[in-house]
């Protein structure tokens, strides 16, 4: 039915800072810009910000977050890009391949992640985190 992620529309407080982060920061390749809104994308994701004026400014109490793919060669500039936005570190990375877990401007969770759902099913089956897990091959 699915066939892939569509968009990811985020709620924000400042368009203008949100589009300075995810562009200058991250490095998301602008596609449009209004006043209440931007069209990006990161990779091959449509990326939707949205001027909203019930934003969050404090991060969800969840684990939910979107995590961007960054190559493994770029990743140590990526992260330090972001260390010296002064964007928030919210986690330290437990799990395999190389991670940075931030907030953005709008305490939205996100991460940059070098390593795919194949790097992170080897690694579970060399070392499953728990007794019976059930893979799907």
């Amino acid at each position: 039915m699915i066939d892939g992620v569509n968009h990811i529309t985020l709620s924000v407080g400042d368009i203008e800072r949100s589009f300075r982060f995810y562009v200058e920061t991250l490095g998301a390749k602008p596609l449009a810009r209004w006043r209440k809104g931007a069209y990006l994308l990161a990779g091959d994701v449509w990326l939707c910000l949205t001027l909203d004026d019930r934003a969050h400014s404090l991060p969800l109490p969840e684990y939910s977050h979107i995590a961007f793919g960054v190559a493994a060669a770029r990743f140590d500039e990526a992260a330090a890009r972001i260390r010296a936005s002064g964007a928030t570190i919210w986690q330290d990375n437990r799990s395999e391949g190389a991670s940075l877990y931030f907030f953005d401007p709008d305490s939205h969770k996100l991460e940059i992640h070098a390593g795919d759902w194949r790097t992170r099913l080897a690694a579970m089956k060399l070392d499953p985190w728990e007794p019976g897990i059930q893979y799907f091959d």
